[in-house]
This record gives C-alpha cells, sequence and structure tokens, in this order.
C-alpha cells in the first residue's frame, strides 16, 4: 500500500496502477518453454526409463532448447505450478459402461432405497483373504517417551479367507473366516445366510459381485438336488456392474474391520478368530451402519454422459 501511494505521488494514477520491476533474476524458461516441458513430461519417458525423473526432464530441456543447463528446481517449480508429477502414477479400473452396467446399478441403489422389510432382507455379500503374518522376535512394549518396537522382519504363515455379511437397513454384519474360498465354503455361507441368520424370512436379497463361485451352481456342487432348490427358493440375487465392487455396501465394512482390526500381525487363524468376533460384538452392540448416499437419481445426475445414448434421450 505504501508503495502505491508513493508512486502515485511521485508521477500519477497510471504509475501508482502499474507494477515497478522487481528485483531478482528473471524466470528461466519463457512461457513457450514452460509448455514444452509440460508437454515433455506429459509423454512417455525415453527408452529404458520407467518414468521421467527431475533429472530427465532438465536434461530433455537443455537438448531441446538453447539452455546450456538448467537446474533440478527451477524444473521441480514449474511442474508444481502445473499440478504435474510424472513420476507417479494412479491405477484404477476403467470399467464400460453399457445397458448391463447401467441396469445393474440401478437394481442395486433402488434395493438400497428401499424401506426395511424383515421379510426380504437385504443382505451385501463379499469375501477377503488374509494374510497370516507371525513376528520373527518378540515385539518391546511401548513405554512413557517411548513408541513399541517391532522387528522389520516377520513370518508368513499362510492365507485364510474372510466371508462377510452386511445388513443394508438394520446395524448387523457377520464375518466367517475360512481357510479357503471355494464354490463349496460359499455354498455353505447361502445356507447359513438363510438357516441360521435369516430363518423367518420369505426371501434374502443378496448383493455380490461376479465372481465365478457366486452362482446357484455352486449350491448344487455342495448339496443334494433338493436341499439347494430349497437353499435357493430363499435367495435372490442381485449382481454388482462388472468392475463396479464399489456399489457393494460390505466393501466399505471390510474396510473399517481391516482399519479398525486387522492392521497388525496376527499369525493363528485361532486368534484372528478370536479379534474378529469380539469386533463384531462392539460394532454390532454399537449399532454401526454405513451411511449410504448415492442413490439412482444422483447416479443419473452425475453419470448422464455415461449412459447409453439411447436411455438419456428416453
Amino acid at each position: 500500500m505504501y508503495r502505491t501511494k508513493r508512486r502515485f505521488v511521485e508521477g500519477n494514477l497510471e504509475r501508482a496502477l502499474s507494477e515497478e520491476p522487481r528485483p531478482g533474476a528473471e524466470r528461466k524458461l519463457t512461457g513457450k518453454e514452460e509448455a514444452l516441458l509440460v508437454a515433455t513430461a506429459c509423454a512417455s519417458p525415453p527408452e529404458g526409463r520407467a518414468r521421467w525423473t527431475l533429472e530427465l526432464l532438465a536434461g530433455a530441456m537443455v537438448r531441446l532448447t538453447e539452455h546450456k543447463s538448467l537446474s533440478h528446481e527451477t524444473v521441480r517449480r514449474r511442474l508444481a505450478e502445473n499440478d504435474l508429477k510424472p513420476w507417479r502414477k494412479d491405477m484404477w479400473c476403467i470399467p464400460k459402461v453399457d445397458g448391463e452396467y447401467v441396469a445393474r446399478m440401478e437394481d442395486v441403489l433402488d434395493l438400497y432405497a428401499e424401506a426395511p422389510d424383515p421379510k426380504r432382507p437385504v443382505v451385501c455379500f463379499d469375501e477377503s483373504p488374509v494374510q497370516l503374518i507371525g513376528e520373527a522376535r518378540q515385539p518391546i512394549p511401548a513405554r512413557p517417551g517411548q513408541l513399541e518396537r517391532y522387528d522389520y522382519e516377520y513370518r508368513r504363515n499362510g492365507t485364510v479367507n474372510l466371508f462377510a455379511f452386511l445388513d443394508v437397513h438394520r446395524p448387523w454384519r457377520k464375518v466367517k473366516v475360512t481357510e479357503r474360498r471355494a464354490a463349496e465354503d460359499y455354498a455353505q455361507c447361502m445356507r447359513d445366510l438363510v438357516d441360521i441368520h435369516y430363518p423367518d424370512a420369505e426371501i434374502v436379497r443378496v448383493v455380490q459381485d461376479n465372481l465365478s463361485t457366486h452362482s446357484a451352481g455352486a449350491l448344487y456342487q455342495t448339496f443334494p438336488p433338493a436341499e439347494a432348490r430349497r437353499i435357493l427358493r430363499r435367495l435372490e440375487f442381485h449382481y454388482t456392474p462388472k468392475h463396479a465392487s464399489w456399489l457393494n455396501m460390505v466393501e466399505i465394512e471390510i474396510g473399517v474391520l481391516r482399519g479398525q482390526c486387522l492392521d497388525r500381525r496376527i499369525d493363528d487363524p485361532k486368534r484372528l478368530r478370536r479379534e474378529i468376533t469380539a469386533w463384531e460384538r462392539r460394532r454390532n452392540a454399537a449399532r454401526s451402519r454405513i451411511k449410504w448416499m448415492f442413490t439412482t437419481d444422483k447416479a443419473r445426475a452425475k453419470m448422464g454422459r455415461a449412459y447409453p445414448p439411447t436411455s438419456k434421450e428416453s
């Protein structure tokens, strides 16, 4: 403010509104050279290199321009101004959004939006592997002024599988630990669902992904035809779209389980079962639920471009 007033007193209004030359060196890269740097960083790296580094980019700019040298810091600052980090990558699955994708998505979202019906509960189902890891050396407990310390080495004791159930409309979840995830294990879970967890329900509507074992055929592989048919009469399968497991609410619950209970080394299946049972009991007692906000109307509003053209026109 003082400098602006001084320029007005010493000169005129035009001088007060204009910037005086600032001290310091000029920017080393011109606008065109900066655009060239951005384009280079967004292109493929040189042969034999997995990704661009500041050193590689500085060398490339020296070869492409008349600069004799260019510091790593100059490259870093120009990339930061353009929000570029060419040495980092994101991995994600790009689904094919077609009529089948939209139909399955809206089917699942409509189930979530329904009013609770004890005779026709909606249960999300999924599975997840867990590695059993033991300590190579006994950890040193924490004490005032010192964190708990454990050795970086560990022992691998195999893996187990988690089958997880989550009721969409009431605060209930169940996790079953098995040695494997074969079709027979899936079939046993479906029988437990109708006979133990929901004995009074007329139909249990199950939301699940497209894993090959998640089918009615798995029950016929495991049980006699009459028993398989009895179980299936009380089940109604609803599948999430391919590459859209995020629509399965139980995936969020599995993430909570991993963060609250499994984020440590557990080497014994029996101990794993005890710990998961304790977590499950407390979470059910606390009446914890997943607050699902995504609806069919929001899907149509936010993903309108992805919908097939004919459905958008109608």
